[in-house]
């Protein structure tokens, strides 16, 4: 089942939480209450909903424990969260799985981030705009005051995941993070990280089924205690790299429960009598058809310099048909994962046939009329039969091969007071 359509949060009964903050923490006790009580002062100050403190305590061998549930004590916004595993990653999993929060983020207990950037973070969550937000120390906008091995560790890791997992966002590892929990609730699960590669993955893993990230400029100063082993950590993630860009690469990931429909703009409700997504896989079939028919006839071409017109045209066939069926399996209809994945392979090969008793038939009318014509007069009959039998595929695919692919729209809503 796909995400339900974007919108914006229903009020909630007073004293309940709209957002909750997380503060991964490990043996932090000289930072820790000052951070939380200057949180705590400033949400209390600007932040117009109701709003919850969690120290995700990882670990700690410190005082840290002790000061979290004092300030639990202290503070009603403030909940206390033990771990007994190290890993920010595992932290904020545990502790956003188990909140009721309809808002979820996270922010370093060093509060590097200017507070200022809180409620513009997760504004858009709350609107129903957007899934995920991030704040970005890479905006032309933002203020960053550390030093240059650091900014060079950072832009140099973005460029690596711009360049190997064709990521669109800017900052992977800025500690200042939101997400709607209707979407961490579907998206956590397929995080497999538990350390700090798990805020790129999770990222990552959005932006690839379509989900919406906000970035938010941010003003932000390094801390020069910061505890992140550089080296380890860089090591860690480029493996975290390799084994999302394999899963991606073979559809591992169910990525398509984190679709969305569109809202409710009129512009976007399905017409009566109009299949849903049709506009779109149609675009999307032309492209693979286009691409699968340029291998097609190249495989032709190579076959026919060893093999009879016949033999070439079935070897080229079969193999542009199984690349084909994969690629519209992925990108046009949307199916991700190796659920049904033979049998979609084997409808494809029975379209396959169909294709083939086409074009091959369009051979031996061309050499019954013709006998000796021309490789171009071959290949200008094969284009037209092809043409023929890619309408014929695009018709069988959406009404036999991938049924229930298309885009599941809302009901209407009806009495609207809007």
């Amino acid at each position: 089942m796909t995400l339900p359509a974007r919108r914006h949060l229903p009020v909630q009964p007073a004293g309940t939480p709209v957002l909750d903050v997380t503060v991964p923490v490990h043996n932090e006790e000289q930072d820790l209450e000052r951070c939380v009580r200057r949180l705590h002062e400033h949400l209390a100050g600007t932040f117009p909903y109701g709003f919850r403190i969690t120290v995700a305590d990882n670990a700690s061998t410190d005082s840290t424990p002790l000061i979290s549930a004092r300030l639990a004590r202290e503070i009603p916004e403030v909940r206390a969260f033990r771990l007994e595993e190290k890993g920010r990653g595992r932290a904020l999993r545990t502790v956003w799985s188990a909140s009721d929060a309809p808002v979820l983020a996270y922010m370093d207990v060093d509060l590097s981030t200017d507070l200022n950037a809180l409620l513009p973070l997760v504004a858009p969550l709350i609107s129903g705009h957007s899934d995920l937000a991030i704040g970005s120390r890479l905006a032309r906008s933002s203020r960053v005051v550390r030093g240059a091995k650091r900014e060079f560790i950072s832009r140099a890791y973005n460029l690596i995941l711009r360049g190997s997992l064709s990521a669109r966002f800017s900052d992977a590892q800025c500690g200042f993070k939101a997400i709607r929990r209707d979407v961490a609730q579907r998206l956590l699960p397929m995080v497999e990280d538990t350390g700090w590669f798990f805020d790129t993955e999770m990222l990552v893993l959005a932006e690839r089924a379509g989900l919406r990230i906000h970035e938010v400029p941010v003003d932000w100063v390094d801390d020069p205690a910061s505890t992140v082993h550089i080296v380890s950590t860089a090591k860690d993630d480029l493996l975290g790299v390799w084994r999302v860009g394999r899963a991606l690469a073979v559809g591992a990931l169910p990525l398509d429960r984190l679709s969305r429909p569109f809202g409710d703009d009129p512009r976007d409700r399905q017409l009566p009598g109009v299949p849903g997504g049709l506009a779109r896989q149609l675009v999307g079939f032309c492209v693979v058809g286009a691409l699968s028919t340029l291998l097609y006839l190249a495989l032709y071409a190579l076959s026919r310099t060893v093999a009879g017109p016949q033999l070439a045209n079935a070897t080229a066939l079969l193999v542009s048909t199984v690349a084909n069926t994969a690629a519209n399996r992925r990108l046009t209809f949307g199916v991700r994962g190796r659920d049904r994945a033979v049998r979609h392979q084997a409808q494809g090969l029975a379209v396959f046939a169909i294709g083939l008793a086409l074009t091959s038939g369009s051979l031996a009318a061309l050499g019954a009329a013709h006998a000796g014509a021309a490789h171009s007069t071959e290949v200008a009959v094969l284009v037209a039969a092809n043409l023929a039998a890619t309408v014929l595929r695009f018709l069988l695919f959406r009404a036999w091969v991938f049924p229930d692919r298309t885009p599941i729209h809302p009901a209407e809503p009806k009495g609207d007071a809007r």
